[in-house]
C-alpha cells in the first residue's frame, strides 16, 4: 500500500483542503521565528505534569459569565449527556425558562476533554444554540470550561437570513 504525504509548509488553507481530500496525508512541522525565544526544557515538559491532574468532569452545576446557569446529569460510559440551561440573557419578549440540552464529550485519558452541545429554547424562543468547548483543571485544581457557541434565530424570509446567526464565547466555573 502506497502512501501520498504532503508536508504542510505555510501551505494556505484551500491547498491544505484539496491536498487532504486527494488522499495526502498532511504532516505539520513546528517553524522556527528568527528572535524567538524557544521554551526551556521545564517550560515544554509543564504541559506533560498537566496531564496527570484530576480528570474534568462535566456532570454538575455551572455558570458562566453572563449569569447563565447550566445543569450536565451524568455523563454516560459513550460520553453522551443531558441537561438544563438556564440562561440569564435572551432578546425575546416572552419569560424565560429552562431549556433541554443535549451533548456529547470525548472521554480523553488526561481528562482536559473536548465537548459539545446543544440547547433547544422552545419553551419561549424560535431559536437554537450549539456550544462547543473543552474543559480545564486549572493550576488550582478548579475546573472551567471555555466555550464558542453559534445562536440560530428564526427569520421570516431568506432575504433575512444573513442577520440570523450569532455567535460568542462563555467561559464557565463550576458553582455546585
Amino acid at each position: 500500500m502506497s502512501r501520498r504525504v504532503l508536508s504542510a509548509l505555510a501551505l494556505p488553507a484551500g491547498v491544505s483542503l484539496a491536498a487532504a481530500a486527494a488522499g495526502f496525508q498532511i504532516f505539520c512541522q513546528e517553524i522556527e521565528h528568527p528572535g524567538e525565544k524557544k521554551a526551556s526544557k521545564k517550560e515544554a515538559t509543564m504541559g506533560e505534569s498537566r496531564r496527570h491532574i484530576k480528570p474534568c468532569n462535566l456532570t454538575g452545576w455551572w455558570k458562566n459569565d453572563l449569569g447563565s446557569k447550566m445543569q450536565v446529569f451524568k455523563v454516560g460510559k459513550d460520553g453522551t449527556f443531558s441537561g438544563e440551561y438556564h440562561t440569564a440573557v435572551s432578546s425575546t419578549q416572552k419569560p424565560i425558562q429552562p431549556s433541554p440540552l443535549t451533548g456529547s464529550q470525548h472521554l480523553d485519558e488526561d481528562g482536559q476533554c473536548t465537548f459539545g452541545f446543544t440547547v433547544n429554547w422552545k419553551k419561549f424562543s424560535d431559536s437554537t444554540a450549539v456550544f462547543v468547548g473543552q474543559c480545564f483543571n486549572g493550576d488550582d485544581g478548579k475546573e472551567v470550561l471555555h466555550t464558542s457557541w453559534l445562536l440560530r434565530e428564526k427569520v421570516d424570509s431568506q432575504p433575512d437570513d444573513w442577520k440570523a446567526t450569532r455567535t460568542g464565547h462563555n467561559t464557565f466555573i463550576r458553582v455546585g
